[in-house]
């Protein structure tokens, strides 16, 4: 064997200690900018101006429900819907699921001369958030006057959702997006805490996820309602 090298001597650049040393600052500068915003990001306030319904996610707790109540009287809505799948949790027997849970917490908070429709999930063999959108949309439905509305998500939870509701009703409806201040950690330096370390970290992958990974079965499709079996339609 002659003529034939498998390897060869190759020289390449390699950063000095002053080139490490501003990587290592700019690598922590990308980080403190990434880390600020990425909350309010997550977090978007961005209402539909001719929003008629207010949508609020059952699973919040009652300080971001206190929220809900504000943000519906600022509001000019018609009426407001609460979504929510099964409670599993044992400390929630008095409801089935969350969307009964929250509807009785505004109506007994503030909102008791509103309508308030309870549009509850099945349990879910998928996303959680876009069976209650699907539920959501079906409900609406029926309301042919529905242009546009909000939907009342929880902080870091808010983009993803509204993501999802857009996927569900595609791009017959305009739909806004509030997001309630989260009651657990301090927004501004989430990363302070436990919980919102937990919170902004898992959100921003499940957003990538819904982003890159999640394509919604055909609307009106047995797919898009994997919770509700066969039978159950045909009732």
């Amino acid at each position: 064997m002659t003529g034939i090298k498998l390897i060869k001597r190759q020289e390449i650049p390699v950063p000095t200690m002053a080139g490490w040393l501003v990587l290592v600052l700019l690598l922590s500068l990308v980080t403190i900018v990434i880390g600020r915003s990425i909350h309010s990001f997550l977090s978007p306030n961005q209402p539909q101006p001719e929003s008629q319904v207010l949508v609020v996610e059952g699973w919040l707790d009652t300080e971001q429900l206190d929220q809900a109540v504000t943000a519906y009287r600022k509001g000019n809505y018609k009426y407001l819907i609460t979504s929510g799948g099964p409670i599993n949790r044992w400390s929630d027997v008095s409801f089935d699921n969350f969307a009964d849970r929250a509807a009785d917490y505004l109506k007994t908070h503030g909102l008791d001369d509103i309508l308030i429709q309870s549009v509850p999930a099945p349990a879910s063999a998928q996303d959680r958030t876009f069976l209650s959108a699907v539920m959501v949309r079906d409900a609406l439905a029926i309301d042919q006057q529905i242009t546009a509305f909000d939907v009342f998500s929880g902080g870091v939870h808010s983009r993803r959702t509204h993501k999802v509701y857009r996927l569900a009703f595609g791009s017959d409806v305009d739909i806004g997006i509030l997001s309630a201040a989260p009651s657990r950690y301090e927004a501004a330096q989430w990363w302070l805490d436990s919980e919102g370390a937990k919170s902004v970290i898992g959100e921003s992958i499940s957003l990538l996820w819904t982003v890159c990974c999640f394509y919604p079965p055909p609307p009106g499709s047995h797919e898009e309602k994997w919770a509700v079996s066969r039978t159950a339609e045909t009732d």
